[in-house]
């Protein structure tokens, strides 16, 4: 599973009420050119092209707790599933979470698959989001 990278803006956008992780809608994107920790909006990054089973704006990572133990938040959210139909999916290194919430989609981090990833007609594939110890953790 590929490691996660928190933007910059997060942790102030969670003091400024930004997000509600238990009600906003999340989402993850695909890109081939790579986030920067200081990015803050979904504008500062180059999705995919649209098509052939990829929506633009991506797809919903569906909340299932933000919880807390001995001080350690915990977001758990559903895999995202991406299934090329139709054709090939524009090829992808990175996928970013944001919140679609706000009008900016505000970026929460991403994940580095490390290489490209080709996503041939027919073939699929999830972004894994740890549903033991969460997509991410704050301390």
């Amino acid at each position: 599973m590929a490691a996660f990278n928190k933007f910059n803006v997060f942790m102030g956008d969670l003091g400024s009420k930004v997000h509600n992780l238990t009600a906003d809608a999340l989402k993850i994107l695909l890109t081939d050119v790579a986030p920067v920790a200081t990015n803050t909006v979904k504008a500062n990054l180059t999705e995919i092209a649209a098509g052939n089973g990829y929506t633009a704006g991506g797809g919903a990572a569906s909340f299932t707790s933000w919880t807390q133990a001995a001080g350690v938040w915990k977001l758990v959210l559903q895999p995202v599933l991406f299934t090329a139909a139709g054709g090939n999916i524009a090829q992808f290194r990175y996928a970013a979470l944001y919140n679609s919430t706000p009008v900016n989609g505000n970026l929460i981090g991403w994940w580095d698959y490390g290489a490209e990833v080709n996503l041939t007609n027919g073939n699929s594939f999830t972004v894994q989001l740890d549903t033991t110890n969460g997509a991410l953790t704050l301390t």
